[in-house]
């Protein structure tokens, strides 16, 4: 309970902190029709969610210090951290290799396009990554990068390319009764129309989910017409994401719109998890877990999404990240996310690092490989 309560405390910090398989032909995306039960981005025999990490001589694939875009939560470097073993890791699915990120050829793939991330500090943490990684591919190209609480815009003009980022922790609904307070409509979504007519959706939501008492952003769930003042965080999530996946099968067009979802991405607060019971969260990691097994298994959320988006009529694709983000325990800001070591970050990432493998899979995905 006093490490839970540690996380809780740290993650606010965080939040006031970062406050402040398909292809393309002739211009237009194409969508490949798969089986509603494979939708985890897999090809042939190979799934890309399981795997392992090897060191990479070539990697990080852009320097943290060239890209202006990062921030100061994510710059682990520029804050003080010494060791850099980290960035020079790779994710590697057990039957397969990645193809290498080029940047330019995704530009090239999305010509014209426009993607648009939905959703909390970990799409945001996803969405730097990319910017860094097509600033650092066409360092030379024109660019228009603006940034407000809320969200943000990275544009080249010469590709007529678009990459932008509207936060939204829950996905479903937040309204505020001055008699009742803050209420978490599980069952409804009234700001969809800010998501539609884009050509790529990445969605993800999870980690405002597991915040208690006074750290939580509501007072009450609601489902139809009833209050409940407290209910199960994994069926609460069930709900909210089953309302979500109504709403793509009723809004999107597949022949218009990928969508993906970013899957859950792990926290490091227990080192018994990783088979490090004296460790204090992910202080002073610096080696990934070895091998494709984590010893602290899986987690509920990540049966939730997969049950859900394999029933869903129209096709999104599960980025299943959770796995490859589990073994990274040495990946996270720990006390190098800008604000001294009063703040342990264990559940965002450093840039570089793992949320580029993340874009890495998103690029293979729009290769079709």
């Amino acid at each position: 309970m006093a490490l839970w309560a540690c996380f809780l405390v740290q993650f606010a910090g965080l939040l006031y902190l970062l406050s402040c398989v398909p292809y393309i032909v002739c211009g237009e995306l194409h969508i490949n029709h798969v089986d509603h039960h494979t939708q985890t981005m897999q090809s042939d025999d190979c799934d890309w969610f399981l795997g392992s990490w090897v060191q990479d001589d070539s990697y990080p694939l852009y320097d943290a210090a060239n890209c202006p875009f990062i921030g100061t939560g994510f710059d682990c470097l520029k804050n003080g951290r010494a060791d850099k073993e980290y960035l020079t890791y790779r994710w590697k699915p057990n039957q397969c290799d990645l193809p290498r990120f080029n940047g330019q050829e995704f530009l090239e793939r999305l010509r014209g396009k426009r993607m648009l991330f939905v959703g909390d500090s970990l799409g945001f943490n996803q969405w730097k990554s990319l910017t860094c990684m097509l600033h650092s591919a066409v360092p030379s190209t024109n660019y228009t990068f603006t940034e407000t609480k809320g969200g943000g815009t990275f544009s080249f003009q010469e590709y007529g390319v678009s990459v932008m980022i509207k936060k939204n922790g829950f996905l479903v609904d937040v309204v505020v009764d001055e008699k009742i307070g803050r209420i978490l409509k599980l069952d409804s979504i009234s700001t969809g129309n800010q998501w539609l007519g884009f050509d790529l959706l990445i969605f993800n939501s999870y980690h405002w989910w597991t915040h208690k008492g006074r750290y939580q952003t509501w007072d009450y769930f609601q489902v139809g017409d009833k209050l409940i003042k407290e209910m199960d965080r994994v069926e609460a999530y069930k709900i909210a994401m089953t309302t979500w996946a109504k709403w793509v099968d009723e809004n999107i067009d597949p022949s218009k719109t990928r969508v993906f979802f970013q899957g859950v991405s792990a926290v490091h607060v227990i080192g018994a998890d990783w088979g490090e019971p004296g460790a204090k969260q992910c202080i002073g990691q610096t080696t990934p877990v070895n091998g494709s097994a984590y010893p602290g298994g899986s987690l509920p959320a990540e049966d939730v999404l997969r049950s859900i988006i394999s029933g869903m009529k129209k096709p999104a694709f599960l980025m299943d990240i959770t796995l490859l983000t589990q073994l990274r325990k040495d990946g996270h800001p720990s006390v190098y996310a800008g604000q001294g070591k009063a703040l342990v970050d264990c559940s965002h990432w450093c840039l570089a690092g793992v949320p580029d493998s993340w874009n890495e899979l998103l690029y293979a995905a729009l290769l079709g490989k």
